[in-house]
This record gives structure tokens, sequence and C-alpha cells, in this order.
């Protein structure tokens, strides 16, 4: 590797090409290897198909001189897209999107002579309010009469985790964070539940693709391995039958606690939350944000106050009922700056893969222009006993600026939080809360939202 160069850890695997940094400006380095599939990526016009219909992050040429190592034949310029997200991350909506934009890629590839040479959901990630595709170099000339190659890492990926979050629990979506090499489907077959067998796209690709793999395994054990002719039309029939079968599957069953979170009355007056919504408004203003995360944004409400003014804005939050509510309500109206993802914050995304750097922790995407953390912070010191001091300490390092509602402890929200318990809770006082806001933040304003009740600070660098 020349020197100045960083590698991007999520490419050091593929012998094709990889990613890289020099001078904080993102290339792609496609090896000698790749460059027959490269040419007809290109010379073929699915390149420009693809870009035009937004599935795929579109790039420039640069210099050959630029190369990171020998063996290059082309050096590329991708656009660069703010934040990455990981399918973990997704909600039930956003991972079947990715999966049918997947699909069509590969439908378009055919189309022009070539496929995907691997169907991880990582080749992903939403950029304006849709899924687009990030790897050039997995698309291949299309080998005569060879299956798909992908298939097996596609059902892994999309169908395994849909199929889970829609058929047994929307929370199974979180087994792509255990299996970065996606859902086992031997795992995923013996988790659906039985009526699962009813579903017959579900049935063959979880069910009989489990039973097909490890006879398979077993006959290349035993060297009688056979590799049989696949066609044009049973390519495409494949691809019809993944899309039918993961139309199908519905939304995930189940009862939020949360979704209803901002049409109940009980803690807040019509006026305090109009009081509330004016203050965040005029604060993002002020400050001028160019990105935001809404840090349990349940499903985007006050998000939307920062992503409908063009601010690229996170909303995070760890109800996927909520996330996926959010996210939807975004592709409704094409709002390009939302991004919903599920996170739960005593919890959150760490980096994952080899070395832990493949997938890079939630932290180390940041830090954001500004943080919400509005109606959060008796949920992370009263229900999960994190210190006020530790909060404070999360968010500066989440965020250079703060939007943070103080609850105090005679809240009905938090009363039900202590029902049955002790009140071991004495330092969760207003007072104790500005001092140690005050030690890693200036405190920019302060407003009441209820007379007595919730407080609305601006947390500023100091």
């Amino acid at each position: 590797m020349n020197p100045g160069t960083e590698l991007v850890a999520a490419s050091f695997r593929d012998p094709h090409g990889f990613v890289f940094r020099r001078d904080s400006v993102l290339y792609r380095q496609v090896n000698e290897v790749h460059r027959p599939h490269l040419d007809r990526f290109t010379e073929s016009g699915l390149y420009d198909r693809l870009v035009a219909d937004e599935l795929l992050v579109a790039h420039e040429d640069v210099d050959l001189s630029l190369a990171a190592a020998p063996d290059a034949c082309r050096i590329i310029r991708p656009e660069e897209i703010p934040f990455i997200s990981y399918p973990y991350e997704w909600s039930f909506s956003m991972l079947r999107d990715a999966a049918l934009a997947t699909l069509r890629i590969q439908e378009l590839a055919l189309d022009h002579g070539m496929s995907l040479r691997d169907a991880t959901a990582y080749n992903l990630t939403f950029h304006k309010g849709r899924p687009q595709f990030l790897d050039t170099t997995s698309f291949e000339i299309l080998p005569e009469g060879r299956p798909w190659v992908a298939y097996r890492q596609f059902c892994q990926h999309f169908v395994a985790p849909l199929a889970l979050m829609s058929l047994r629990d929307a929370r199974l979506g979180q087994l792509s964070r255990l299996y970065i090499d996606g859902v086992p489907l031997d795992l995923a077959s013996a988790l659906l539940p039985a009526r699962a067998r009813a579903k017959p796209g579900v049935a063959l690709h979880i069910r009989m693709h489990a039973k097909s793999q490890r006879r398979h395994e077993a006959d290349d054990a035993a060297g009688s391995g056979k590799t049989r002719s696949f066609s044009a039309n049973a390519f495409r029939g494949m691809i019809a039958s993944l899309r039918k079968t993961i139309e199908r599957l519905d939304q995930p069953a189940g009862a939020s606690a949360w979704r209803t979170y901002y049409h109940e009355s009980d803690h807040y007056s019509a006026e305090a939350a109009e009081r509330k919504e004016a203050l965040v408004r005029a604060w993002i203003d002020e400050v001028g944000p160019r990105t935001v995360w809404d840090l349990g944004a349940n499903t985007g409400r006050l998000a939307r106050l920062a992503s409908r003014v063009g601010i690229d804005t996170l909303a995070l939050d760890v109800d996927p009922f909520c996330v996926d509510e959010a996210y939807r309500t975004a592709r409704a109206e094409n709002d390009e700056h939302l991004l919903p993802l599920v996170q739960d914050l005593t919890n959150p995304s760490t980096g994952i893969g080899w070395g832990g750097r493949e997938r890079t922790a939630l932290e180390d995407r940041g830090p954001a222009d500004m943080v919400l953390a509005l109606a959060l912070i008796h949920h992370l010191a009263i229900a999960n006993n994190i210190p006020l001091a530790s909060v404070l300490d999360e968010l500066a390092r989440l965020g250079r600026w703060v939007i943070v509602e103080f609850v105090p402890k005679d809240d009905p929200k938090v009363q039900l939080l202590m029902q049955n318990r002790e009140d071991v809770f004495s330092e969760y006082t207003m007072e104790r809360f500005e001092t140690v806001a005050g030690a890693r933040f200036r405190i920019q304003h302060r407003a009441a939202l209820t007379d007595p009740g919730r407080t609305l600070y601006l947390l500023g660098p100091r």
C-alpha cells in the first residue's frame, strides 16, 4: 500500500479491487483481474442505466497514478455517501426495499449480459431515501449455463431475516448483527413457525434450500458433487420467484409500546407540545447544523423538523415498529434527508467483522453537528440506571450541539418508570443535571415547557 493511503476495512476481502482514502478523498481501485468485467459493465450501458434509475452510486474515472497498490487497471472516485448504515440497523420495510432493489439490479444485469457475483446486503446502503448499490466490482460477465452464484448469499442476507421478521418477530432482524455473512438457512428454518410451510416461496428458498445445501455439502465432501447447466430462462425464473416471495411477506405483526406516543396527552398540554416544537425548530435554525441525530426519535415527528429543511437527519430508535413507520412516512413524503435506523442507545452498533473494523461503530460514524435528546434522559437515567454524568458524556461524544429535554422526577412518565421501584435516584435533579451539563457544554438556552415541569436546553461547545 502506497504511503498516505488508508484502506477502507469493509473492502479488504475483494480480490477484484478495494476502497481507499487519500487526502480524505474516497477512491476505489479496480484490479487487472476485473478489467473485462468492468469494460463490459460500462460499454454495455448497464452502468448508465443503473445510475439513471438511482440504483447505483455514480462514479467518475480519475488518473491511474492515484493507484494505491500494484495491479490497478482503473481508479474511480465514487460519490461519497454521508452516512453508511448497515442491514441490522434497518427496519423490515427498509430491508425489503433493499432486497427488491438487489433483484431489480440483477434483472437489469441479465439484460446486459452480466450478473451479480455476490448479493450481500452490505453492498447497499440508504442514500437520498432509497437503497443504493455501492460495489462496482460485484458485476461480472454472465457465465453461460452456470447457476446464480449469489443465490445462497441473497437468501441468507435477505430472504431469511425478512421471513423471520415477518412470520416470527420483528426483532429478529438483529440476527444480521450476529451473523455478518447472513443468517444461516438451517437456523432460519428451525426458527420459522409451522405456518411458514404454507408460504411456498419461504418453503422453497429457506427450508428446501437448507436441506439442499446440506446434501450438496455432503456430496462435495464425498467428491461426488455435480454442476448442472442453468438456462437463462431458469435464471430469470429464480429471480421472479425470489421477488414474489419477498413481496408476499407481510409487515411484522406485534404491538409497539411507543407508536402512539405523540398522540398521548398525559405528559404534554397542547401548548407545551407546540412550544417544544417551536423551540426545537428555532434552535436548529440558530445553530444551522448540516447533520442532526435524533436519539429516541420514535416515529420521527421531531426529526422531520430538521430533515424537511434539507438537513441530513438520523432518526434512531430501539423500537423496530416506530423505525418502520418513520421510514414509510419518509418514503411517502419523498423525504430524501431522513434516515430512520434501529438503535438501542444502551447497546448501540459496535464495530464488527474482521478485527472489529469491517462495519463501523455508530459512534465512529459521528459526531453529528447536533443531537436531539428529547424525552430521553429519564429513560436512560431511571429505567436503565445510567448516571447523569455518563449520559452527558455520551451526548458529548455523539454531537457538538445538543438539544436536551429534562423531565423531572414528579412527571407522570418518570413516576411510571419508578413504579414498584425503590427511589435510589437522589442525584436525578435539575440542579445536578445543569451541573454535569455545564461541565461538558455551554448552556446556551434554557426554556420551561410546563410550569412546573419539563425544561428544554440548548447545549453548545465550551
